[in-house]
């Protein structure tokens, strides 16, 4: 069965890509030279653009990923003092960012797709709320010559913010709250099952319903802690 199913999810992929829809919406000089400005001529404006394009040809998921120059030094957004001058790396990369989503947002709302799309903007995880200083590892983009002591965020899995638009969900709103330093969760935790639970269920899938068996065929739940987040649903 396994072998089935795959051979059959290459058949789609194959006919998805050799399909005249796909091949139109690949070809991003097709679109609107004014529309391509409001993206952002750069690879994280363009790369949303490319997603908007892909789900009116019947993609069902599409990923992008804002990496590369774009981010600074280490092309990416791992800003440990050693990687990046933090405060220079957001300068230089937000108003590239705040474009390309703010243009698929709103393009996703103009051309009536709010309801049938979900769009969904977030990390892995937060940063500490407290500035380190490093000596940095590296000179380049937002970052000072080696050895130049800046500040830095590490990692920090308590407390996270993600961004939710389209998808029909009552939108608008702030959910949960840290306390003022951004440290821990005071108001309305939203787990990592609650995000995958609001997604499945946008996509039809019945996630408390639904496990895929192991290697020994025992049922696992394809989320085992969750519900869809309950502020978002529409009325």
């Amino acid at each position: 069965m396994p072998s089935s199913l795959y051979g059959q999810q290459q058949f789609s992929d194959r006919l998805l890509l050799t399909s005249a829809e796909a091949q139109r919406a690949f070809d991003i000089k097709r679109e609107d030279p004014r529309t391509r400005d409001r993206y952002g001529r750069n690879a994280w404006g363009q790369q949303c653009l490319m997603a908007r394009r892909l789900v009116e040809a019947g993609v069902e998921l599409v990923t992008t990923t804002f990496d590369g120059p774009l981010c600074g030094r280490v092309a990416n957004w791992d800003d440990h003092a050693v990687n990046h001058h933090v405060f220079d790396a957001l300068a230089f990369r937000l108003p590239v960012f705040d474009q390309a989503v703010t243009a698929l947002v709103e393009d996703i709302y103009e051309r009536g797709l709010d309801k049938r799309v979900l769009v969904v903007v977030t990390g892995e995880f937060g940063r500490t709320p407290r500035i380190s200083y490093v000596a940095s590892s590296g000179g380049g983009v937002a970052s000072g010559p080696q050895g130049t002591v800046q500040p830095g965020r590490d990692h920090w899995p308590a407390a996270n913010s993600m961004l939710f638009a389209g998808g029909g969900l009552r939108t608008g709103q702030v959910i949960g709250a840290t306390d003022r330093r951004g440290e821990e969760v005071v108001e309305r935790r939203v787990g990592v099952g609650d995000f995958l639970a609001t997604i499945y269920r946008h996509l039809g899938i019945d996630a408390e319903r639904i496990a895929i068996p192991n290697f020994s065929g025992r049922p696992v739940p394809i989320v085992s802690d969750g519900r869809p987040i309950v502020e978002l649903q529409s009325a």
